[in-house]
């Protein structure tokens, strides 16, 4: 017989407990389990106020963002909305089935004061970090490195050529991110933008302005790539461990080379401090294989299993650097025509040594159309072509080999953040936004790896959505 659903106004009075109602291998089960925020009101409450209304708990926001990025909820709005009928998240974060949701307005004015003063997402995520490394998910002896592009949260149409002045609103007019910009140019001197606008100095010598400024975002790079249409963008950049795949240290920079290599520095050095940790081997692509990082690594007893960046050899047929021998116990270059290079012992740019070749031998070598166009041929020399010819040495070894296959679980990290937590674009604009949103992904990441690795594989991110 069928059935019909009886309606009236049923009991007054319910016995409601929500912890019965959230499955028991639910991830955000899993994640409660291996999450410790005990220090966050003792370490935070230097910056509120002792006066006023009570604030909105920050352990409430911090695991309400937790929620956001582990679920790929891209929106402060629709967190919300979704922790208001969500069971389990109201669960995790620790609310009644009758608690008021916060509205999502408080989250920006916390991010951008108290969270960042005290530094409090970056405590939360080497939190996390440890934890992996309690549970023997981090062997500590293989790192790999890299950056991968985001896209900013701008329309590219509205930018400026980098060479010319602009005209910026007043502070009390401009949007946070133009805000944040001006405050980076005053604090640098710098009219052109050092690090944060656009330029970089690097050797005392002060690059060209960038091509375009957006106007929207002024601290994004404009990236333009052969096939792919130009766009604004920022860097993430990962240091992992090889052993799991777990982030050890992420931030957010503009994207720009120079600042990958300053970077990576940082990062080794924390991880150093934080956790003790020292490589003895570090993976990344060419990008790091600028002379300066790999004497570096290589001061510091860390093998650099990373591609030479070697721009010498020349496209056009002729000879290269390579096909020079250097004879180090006389200090000159012998050319395949069996002449010498010799050097004046002048270093340019700090680091740069010329070796030039006479006239003479030049004007009257056969194989002169093969070398150079010019009066006499000269090549370049780094004071620490040494590291590089070591370096270079290393790229046949097996270990070499397998450290560049372990590399790719550093870009599986990437992928994953861009397909799964869907931050192929960011949210928050400015470099400050920039850092939150890449270690707030970071630390969600961290949280399913560690979960699915001690607790068994999460359920599919639709079903826990």
């Amino acid at each position: 017989m069928l059935g019909r659903q009886e309606s009236g106004q049923g009991q007054f009075y319910y016995s409601f407990d929500l912890d019965k109602v959230v499955p028991p291998d639910h991830l955000v089960r899993q994640i409660d389990g291996l999450l410790d925020l005990s220090w966050v009101h003792n370490e935070l409450a230097p910056f509120y106020s002792h006066t006023g209304r009570p604030s909105i708990d920050p352990v409430l926001m911090i695991r309400m963002l937790i929620v956001g990025y582990v679920f790929a909820l891209r929106s402060e709005r629709r967190l919300c909305a979704e922790v208001q009928v969500n069971l389990a998240y109201r669960w995790f974060c620790k609310l009644g089935i009758e608690d008021k949701i916060p509205d999502h307005s408080v989250f920006c004015r916390a991010r951008r004061e108290r969270f960042r003063e005290s530094d409090a997402l970056r405590r939360v995520f080497e939190g996390v970090v440890a934890m992996c490394i309690s549970a023997g998910l981090v062997g500590g002896e293989a790192f790999s490195i890299d950056a991968s592009l985001i896209k900013a949260d701008v329309d590219k149409t509205k930018r400026l050529p980098g060479d010319q002045p602009i005209a910026w609103p007043k502070a009390e007019e401009a949007s946070h991110a133009v805000r944040e910009y001006i405050a980076a140019l005053d604090a640098s001197g710098d009219e052109n933008g050092g690090e944060h606008g656009g330029g970089s100095n690097e050797g005392g010598h002060r690059r060209k302005p960038p091509k375009e400024v957006s106007l929207t975002d002024p601290q994004a790079t404009w990236v333009t790539r052969p096939g792919v249409d130009p766009f604004f963008a920022y860097d993430a950049n990962y240091l992992i461990d090889n052993k799991a795949g777990i982030i050890l240290d992420a931030v957010g920079t503009r994207a720009n080379r120079a600042v990958e290599i300053a970077v990576a520095q940082t990062m080794v050095d924390r991880v150093g401090r934080r956790f003790d940790l020292r490589p003895q081997r570090l993976a990344g692509d060419t990008a790091y294989g600028a002379v300066r990082l790999l004497k570096w690594l290589v001061d510091r007893n860390i093998t650099p299993h990373v591609p030479v960046w070697d721009k010498s050899a020349r496209p056009d047929g002729t000879f290269s650097r390579a096909d020079f021998a250097f004879d180090r116990e006389r200090n000159v270059y012998v050319c395949p025509g069996g002449a010498e290079l010799t050097s004046t012992g002048n270093i340019d740019q700090g680091h740069i040594v010329y070796y030039r070749a006479s006239k003479g031998d030049c004007s009257r070598c056969s194989l002169k159309p093969k070398c150079t166009t010019a009066i006499a041929r000269k090549i370049t020399r780094d004071l620490d072509e040494d590291v590089r010819d070591r370096v270079r040495v290393l790229a046949s070894t097996e270990a070499f080999q397998n450290s560049r296959r372990e590399r790719k679980k550093v870009e599986m990290r990437f992928a994953h953040m861009k397909r799964i937590l869907r931050l192929d674009r960011l949210r928050l604009r400015g470099l400050n936004g920039v850092r939150d949103e890449v270690l707030l992904t970071a630390t969600a990441q961290n949280l399913r790896r560690l979960a699915k690795l001690l607790c068994g594989a999460p359920p599919p991110l639709a079903a826990a959505c």
